[in-house]
């Protein structure tokens, strides 16, 4: 099979901590298989530096690794260098390096252009972020919110080409679960840090707080920093909130399966690996519409995908699904169908076969 060379410089898919981003790293190896090809992880170099004091070691970093890379890549080199989401905060100075020198093309999935970055703490890393973006042959996109600068920036003959966000349902097996009568039960799966997703939580509150004289329980899958700080925000609705804290994957699978709705503000999400897996379980969401969220949630068909920042909008479309158990049902069925078949693995990896492919026979052509 061919070789290409994988790097994921804002999270390696084998990192200790468990986020969406190191799952989606996991699948895209995965699909890159599936599409016929064989991945091999080139570097585990993160760049990531959330206030840019660091951008100028870990550039001098990356390309000393970019060096090595190519003396040891030279006999037999990788057909492409593939790069998993590339922002200013954790821009790849090593895939364009070795790409150059070896004649490969260069690959980005999720990319973003932020022009507003160009000055400050994070210039270095918006110029590096920007010349890999300028460098690749084709970028898939993941998010719907990146689309637009892509587009505007484009260099000549760089094809972009969507790359919805997907899942493998081998990591989900498909359990029989009972829905109990009674309270409408809500699950939120989250990480618990400072930033978007305790913006998020606090949101969450607002939300369950608008719900009126519904009967509802709340499920919360999630763990983090700052685990306190949420725990205080929903402490005003009681027994009625039901946290788990970190929860492995069959637990989770559990959760997802026994519940009526996953609730999630979604702040700043580029789409949410939670959101997909709650619907691969048959579990509609009501989720915030921010950045690739609608491209996840099928509004009125798979969920609901609110105005972002609404809390009284969520609340009004739990409680209209809540005083709709048919339409409901529905959307469980339309949620299973959707993220198992239309956003599954087999999908993503013929994406990436016939866009990968068509690089490389025009390359041979």
């Amino acid at each position: 099979m061919s070789r290409v060379a994988f790097y994921a410089p804002l999270k390696d898919p084998e990192h200790p901590v468990p986020s969406g981003e190191r799952t989606m790293a996991r699948l895209l190896l995965r699909a890159l298989a599936a599409a016929g090809f064989a991945p091999e992880v080139a570097s585990t170099l993160r760049t990531r530096d959330p206030d840019g004091a660091r951008h100028p070691g870990l550039r001098a970093e990356s390309l000393e690794q970019a060096e090595r890379l190519i003396a040891r890549y030279r006999a037999d080199p990788p057909v492409l260098w593939f790069t998993y989401h590339v922002y200013y905060k954790a821009p790849d100075w090593i895939g364009p390096a070795v790409s150059r020198a070896l004649g490969i093309p260069y690959v980005v999935v999720e990319g973003s252009r932020a022009g507003k970055r160009a000055q400050g703490p994070h210039a270095l890393g918006h110029a590096g972020a920007e010349a890999a973006l300028d460098a690749a042959t084709l970028i898939l996109v993941m998010n719907r919110r990146d689309r637009p600068a892509l587009e505007a920036a484009r260099p000549a003959g760089q094809v972009l080409a969507d790359l919805p966000p997907f899942l493998d349902s081998a990591d989900w097996p498909l359990t029989e679960a009972e829905r109990a009568p009674g309270a409408l039960r809500l699950l939120a799966v989250a990480m618990m840090r400072e930033g978007d997703k305790l913006a998020s939580y606090r949101l969450l509150a607002e939300v369950l707080a608008q719900l009126g004289d519904r009967p509802w329980t709340l499920d919360v899958a999630g763990d983090g920093p700052a685990a306190a700080d949420v725990a205080a925000r929903l402490a005003p609705f009681g027994t009625r909130i039901r946290r788990h804290g970190a929860v492995a994957a069959a637990g989770l699978s559990a959760l997802y399966a026994a519940a009526d709705l996953l609730v999630w503000p979604a702040v700043n999400e580029a789409y949410g690996m939670a959101v997909l897996e709650a619907q691969a379980h048959g579990c509609p969401v009501v989720a915030g519409g921010y950045g690739g969220v609608p491209d996840v949630v099928r509004d009125c068909a798979t969920g609901r995908v609110t105005p972002p920042g609404d809390a009284a909008a969520m609340a009004a479309a739990i409680r209209d699904l809540a005083a709709a158990p048919d339409r409901l049902a529905a959307m469980r069925e339309a949620a299973l169908a959707f993220a198992r078949t239309e956003r599954g693995l087999d999908g993503a990896a013929a994406i990436l076969r016939a866009r990968l492919g068509a690089i490389l026979r025009e390359r041979r052509g």
